[in-house]
């Protein structure tokens, strides 16, 4: 199946995350083209990289149609794919299809582990309302099986059967 990379972003720093509480960062998202994809660690550069063992979060995957929607919905024709704070924005697949399931991009190897489910932090980031929108669409959270470079541009998707225990989350 053929799919799109419609844009990639990395953050060297949390926002949201363990922020509860106080005020939110100010750590940019940070467009990229192409990202090294480190088997069981994340990310070079971003702030999931060697998190903790086996994070279910290593990179995260949004739907390029859910953003488009949420631009219309919400009014906001100028927001930016990174603040949804997801890494991979992808067009042309539902990405609950991927959940508990290996699948590979461009020759990288995922389990996807389960929704990146949105918070509070949603209401401020995108809209308010945005987190209750957001619920059963706020993307996917998966560990990086088999490393490489994923690149903005097609990508053949090759999707596995259901794995065992990948819908756990970490």
């Amino acid at each position: 199946m053929d799919v799109h990379i419609r844009q990639i972003f990395i953050s060297p720093g949390h926002n949201y995350f363990g922020h509860h509480g106080q005020p939110a960062g100010d750590e940019p998202t940070v467009s990229v083209d192409v990202i090294s994809c480190v088997a069981g660690r994340g990310i070079e550069g971003d702030r999931f990289l060697d998190f903790k063992p086996d994070y279910a979060g290593q990179i995260t995957f949004f739907s390029w149609e859910v953003f488009e929607e949420a631009k219309r919905r919400f009014a906001r024709p100028a927001l930016s794919g990174g603040a949804f704070r997801r890494n991979v924005l992808v067009a042309g697949v539902d990405l609950t299809e991927w959940e508990g399931r290996k699948f590979s991009l461009q020759g990288v190897e995922f389990e996807g582990a389960g929704e990146a489910k949105p918070c509070y932090w949603m209401n401020q980031a995108v809209a308010p309302g945005a987190e209750e929108w957001l619920r059963g669409h706020g993307g996917l959270r998966a560990r990086i099986i088999r490393g490489g470079t994923l690149r903005v541009g097609p990508a053949e998707l090759e999707l596995s059967r259901a794995s065992a225990g990948a819908s756990a989350p970490a």
